[in-house]
């Protein structure tokens, strides 16, 4: 039992430190094994799960919404935030677009 519970303590220290990793990186820094294996395995499931529920609210609040005036606003916070972070941030991306290497001068 003891055994168990030091493992599981193992577990949630290991992803906490690769959740909290990004924090530490600097802008220039390309995302790291770290943070794409927390990415994939932790924040795109969320992010997805996120996004279906924030449909399903945007759905049921749309008659009301649209009576004030605020579909608009109700779609970008509820459905297409959380659905730009899951599908379009890159991979260990702390924020949503595709990673850009501030050192390349092709652009």
């Amino acid at each position: 039992m003891m055994q168990n519970f030091t493992r599981s303590r193992t577990l949630i220290a290991m992803l906490c430190g690769a959740l909290c990793a990004p924090a530490f990186a600097g802008p220039e820094d390309p995302p790291g094994v770290e943070e794409m294996a927390a990415d994939i395995l932790v924040a795109r499931p969320i992010g997805a799960v996120v996004t279906v529920l924030g449909a399903a609210a945007f759905v049921v609040s749309l008659p009301f919404t649209a009576l004030g005036g605020g579909m608009g606003q109700a779609a970008d916070t509820l459905v297409v935030g959380p659905a730009k972070e899951t599908f379009v941030r890159c991979l260990g991306c702390p924020t949503a677009g595709r990673y850009v290497d501030p050192n390349d001068t092709s652009r």
